[in-house]
């Protein structure tokens, strides 16, 4: 069903706020951050968020990660992100369960290796993985040990080791080869049982991976171009998506959709200023 009828250019980042129990998310191309009935807009692109407090998000844009207040709208740099750089915007983005973000960029016009991945953590950015042209499926496993990324033209969503305090302790490894098929995996999510939840552009679904990597089932949406998902609702068993409805027509293109699952996703972690 569709939660929202914004027609979102390119719709990203959705945030369950588990204490307000609200969503939000992004129109990036449109630079505003949005939620039900209501949208505030940014002079440069913004694409992920996680929360800080019960009125604060931390918020990635096209060249810092921002502290925001929900209540007021004023926002100001905590750090900045690729700031020299205009070829660059911040991309798919998730806070880790150590408490740091994680936050990917690419090229504005998806340069080929023009992005890369980086994680906040209590006042430190560190660039962790480089160069990734579409950087994307950014997630953890629930007990904190395991985070997954794609850089999306690859078609492979791979996973590396964390350390006690969230830091990458090994190489990434392969974890879902999509490769041969026609799914471009996108933003992702992990629910409480370690079932990793990939939303795949072009093809309008939300694909679910075991732990192992072996599929589990789909959900589709009436848009095509499906961005990413996120766990929200009351009990965590609502499965939202963010859909794009640039260089494509039709009416449901580029809303924000909802389903009820038989899945309870985590709830998301907050991050460490």
């Amino acid at each position: 069903m569709i939660f929202d009828h914004t027609q979102c250019q390119l719709g990203e980042g959705p945030l369950w706020h588990p204490l307000r129990k609200q969503l939000f998310w992004f129109d990036i191309l449109g630079k505003r951050l949005h939620t039900k009935g209501q949208h505030w807009q940014f002079d440069d692109y913004v694409s992920a968020a996680a929360w800080t407090s019960e009125t604060t998000l931390m918020i990635a844009t096209s060249n810092a990660l921002r502290h925001f207040d929900i209540t007021t709208g004023e926002h100001h740099v905590v750090t900045p992100l690729e700031a020299e750089n205009t070829v660059t915007r911040s991309n798919d983005g998730r806070a880790d369960p150590q408490g740091g973000f994680w936050i990917g960029t690419m090229g504005i016009n998806a340069e080929q290796g023009a992005g890369a991945i980086y994680r906040y953590y209590k006042g430190t950015l560190r660039r962790l993985f480089a160069p990734i042209t579409i950087s994307n499926a950014i997630c953890f496993a629930p007990d904190g040990r395991t985070a997954y990324f794609t850089d999306t033209p690859t078609q492979k969503i791979l996973k590396v080791a964390l350390d006690p305090h969230g830091w990458p302790s090994g190489d990434p490894e392969l974890h879902i080869d999509l490769s041969d098929t026609d799914f471009r995996p996108d933003g992702a999510v992990v629910d409480a049982e370690g079932n990793l939840w990939n939303a795949q552009w072009g093809v309008g679904r939300i694909a679910g991976y075991a732990p192992s990597g072996k599929f589990i089932e789909c959900f589709h949406f009436g848009a095509t171009q499906t961005s990413c998902p996120a766990f929200g609702g009351p009990d965590l068993a609502t499965l939202f998506c963010t859909s794009a409805a640039t260089g494509i027509s039709g009416a449901d293109q580029g809303k924000t959709f909802s389903v009820e699952t038989r899945y309870k996703g985590q709830a998301e972690h907050q991050v460490i200023p």
